[in-house]
């Protein structure tokens, strides 16, 4: 019944695909090539009226820093951009939401370390999704040293039914996220399991929405990332940065990536994956950045990787400085892991591959623009030296203009189908379009060099 009910959906599915041809139909890999194509001819313009930008710089500074200057500020920032801005352009992706399928059950992990203070609100969110089948939900409390676990012994002998049941494990001792999924894992008899953070709020079809891109994806699926977005984004300055770098920044990434069958990070905070996939992997990896190292090496071994807009999932994000320092320093880590475990990542040619050597240069640009960049401003702010930041700078204003009017109009109009109204955030979009680069990299560049320096890791950001 199961793979009948599956099939049908896929004829269907098919069908929709079908209709997009009769309209104006491109293949995926003819979007890839001209997206590549159209991004290599703004590189190669840029990098042709950068010649006299390059000659100052060569009469001022000892090589290789005009290289990395002109490399890390102009030509790969503005090679991404439009690799960005042409894929989304091109981006015309098949819909699930009201194509038929068997809801399967499911096993949901939901790893907590002191958590007390957000896990009943967490647990309440999947007690109300509106999914048609069994839900099987396992906290796995990574030895709390608050309430944690009574909290949720509390939740369970309140709420245990019969499509949604609530377990407990504990470790007694903090032996960090990984760890406690691979407990979890230990535990799967369903074909697919979802991870959530024990800080995070599930829209009501939301799981619904995960399962569907999963169920009735292309065959070769092996995680589909949800849809994270900030739930606490009212309360500073630097909650309200965060929640335009979830909406209009990592979002927007993930779709195009998805676009070209490779998401590249299939995030705890809200996937989900194919049990025997992660179990192939031996399950998450005792890394800092798990997830991420988890989906590059599903993506090793021949697995698609997607993500679905309309699974929304709302988290809480640090609220000061010294916890998002932390947090962006662990993301910028479980990068460097992720090479270190997978480097034969930068040779399997895929759609995906651009993203992946473009990550290789994170690093290189984000000490361009820590370096190079901000002083620059500075000379030439106020002391009117442009030796740095001139007019080559200043020619990627259009561009990133028209990419963060396209990535805002495409947010838009996913948040308006969903029922979703984005809130009014002015002052955080103005700091996030001027300074979170400024906010950020300090951080991101203390995670590259702690890791490969090899440097004690800690999970959290608290």
């Amino acid at each position: 019944m199961k793979t009948s009910t599956e099939r049908v959906a896929r004829e269907n599915n098919q069908a929709i695909v079908d209709r997009k041809r009769k309209k104006l139909y491109v293949p995926v890999k003819v979007k890839f090539f001209l997206a590549l194509s159209f991004s290599f001819l703004w590189v190669a313009v840029s990098a042709y009226l950068a010649i006299p930008w390059y000659k100052d710089l060569s009469e001022h500074l000892f090589h290789p820093l005009p290289e990395i200057i002109i490399l890390g500020l102009a030509l790969i920032p503005g090679w991404a951009m439009s690799f960005m801005v042409f894929s989304l352009i091109l981006d015309r992706r098949p819909q699930y939401a009201n194509l038929p399928f068997e809801a399967p059950a499911l096993t949901l992990l939901c790893a907590a370390y002191n958590e007390e203070k957000t896990i009943t609100d967490t647990l309440t969110s999947v007690l109300l999704q509106k999914y048609p089948a069994h839900l099987r939900v396992v906290v796995i409390d990574d030895g709390s040293r608050d309430r944690t676990a009574e909290k949720v012994r509390e939740f369970i002998a309140q709420h245990q039914g019969k499509e949604k049941t609530f377990e407990l494990i504990q470790h007694l001792k903090n032996q960090g996220k990984a760890a406690a999924l691979r407990t979890g894992l230990k535990t799967v008899t369903t074909e697919y399991v979802i991870t959530i953070d024990a800080d995070s709020y599930l829209n009501d079809h939301a799981v619904e929405n995960l399962v569907r891109n999963i169920v009735l994806g292309p065959k070769n699926t092996a995680a589909i990332a949800g849809n994270v977005l900030v739930r606490n984004s009212r309360e500073n300055l630097i909650t309200k940065l965060q929640e335009w770098d979830y909406f209009h920044g990592i979002a927007v990434i993930k779709r195009v990536q998805s676009l070209y069958q490779g998401t590249l990070v299939a995030q705890g905070a809200f996937s989900i994956y194919r049990t025997d996939a992660v179990r192939r992997l031996g399950g998450w990896p005792p890394k800092i950045g798990e997830d991420i190292v988890l989906t590059w090496g599903l993506r090793n071994h021949g697995y698609r990787i997607g993500y679905a807009e309309n699974a929304f999932c709302f988290t809480k994000v640090p609220e000061t400085y010294k916890q998002f320092f932390r947090q962006r320093k662990r993301w910028a880590r479980g990068l460097i892991e992720a090479f270190k475990s997978y480097p034969s990542s930068l040779t399997l040619l895929k759609m995906s591959s651009p993203f992946i050597w473009y990550n290789l240069f994170f690093p290189l640009v984000d000490g361009a623009y820590l370096v190079f960049f901000l002083p620059g401003v500075i000379a030439a702010v106020f002391f009117h030296y442009y030796l740095i930041v001139g007019m080559m700078t200043v020619l990627l204003l259009p561009l990133a203009i028209l990419a963060n009017s396209l990535f805002f109009w495409h947010q838009s109009r996913i948040f308006k189908a969903n029922g979703l109204k984005v809130r009014r955030n002015l002052l955080g979009l103005i700091v996030y379009l001027f300074a979170y680069q400024a906010i950020m990299a300090p951080a991101t560049m203390a995670g590259y060099m702690s890791e490969m320096m090899n440097l004690t890791k800690r999970w959290g950001t608290k």
